[in-house]
């Protein structure tokens, strides 16, 4: 019977060990959307993606070439880190933030770019002077 007893204290405590461990990862998870959050509201121009990634390079370099210096964001874990950032659903990575509100991905950005509406958007954003 001591036995059972100290089997049931083990289980117990293992028990009351998983939700800190749970806790403490959404307690990160919550501190990361926070920093993106924050880095969207913050920066005119904002390119969310993951390291390394080459459309993140892309990206950047387009921004770049139209005189415009965007603040990089990498992520690791995206859907999880932009999910409190963008209303309704999916987002492509790379993700760019023009004025705190999502422009779109890399497609959307070049036919944005094509069309002759970026510059005015990153005007708007204060993001651009010309």
């Amino acid at each position: 019977m001591g036995v059972d007893v100290a089997e049931e204290e083990r289980l117990l405590a293992a028990a009351q060990q998983q939700p800190a461990a749970a806790s403490a990862a959404d307690a990160e998870a919550v501190a990361r959307e926070e920093e993106v959050r924050r880095a969207v509201a913050e920066c005119p121009v904002l390119v969310v993606g993951r390291r390394g990634c080459c459309l993140s390079h892309v990206v950047k370099r387009l921004l770049q070439g139209l005189g415009v210096n965007p603040a990089v964001h990498e992520v690791a874990d995206a859907e999880a880190e932009l999910a409190g950032v963008v209303d309704g659903g999916d987002v492509a990575l790379p993700a760019v933030f023009v004025g705190g509100r999502l422009l779109g991905g890399l497609d959307r950005l070049m036919a944005v770019h094509i069309s002759g509406d970026l510059v005015p958007i990153l005007k708007d954003a204060g993001a651009l002077w010309l």
